[in-house]
């Protein structure tokens, strides 16, 4: 995906997640070593689930924030290397945070 193709989809995403206020959300998030060999079984996974209240994107830091009760969790834009739909509610962003250290954000909005 090119640069400006992953900055449309970004945005994209950041201005349609309105729609989903209300919906429970369910964020898988994993954090990988090996991007070129990804393996589940070698792979940190970590599971939230809460209501979406509302969204933010926090300039200071560059964070696109999302919020329930007693819950948020950000996703640094500027570390954003891919972003693809993987369902009519659902989406999948990768952030690479060093050469080898990434992380796959599996984000679905349940009705």
């Amino acid at each position: 995906m090119s640069n400006q193709n992953l900055e449309n989809a970004i945005l994209s995403f950041f201005e349609e997640i309105p729609k989903y206020y209300g919906y429970k959300t369910e964020i898988s998030e994993g954090l990988i070593t090996d991007i070129q060999n990804f393996n589940a079984k070698t792979t940190t996974w970590n599971l939230s689930e809460f209501s979406l209240i509302r969204s933010a994107y926090r300039v200071e830091g560059n964070r696109f924030m999302m919020e329930g009760s007693k819950m948020y969790y950000e996703i640094a834009a500027e570390h954003i290397i891919s972003l693809k739909k993987t369902g009519s509610n659902a989406y999948e962003f990768i952030e690479q945070y060093s050469a080898n250290v990434f992380r796959m954000t599996k984000i679905c909005f349940l009705e």
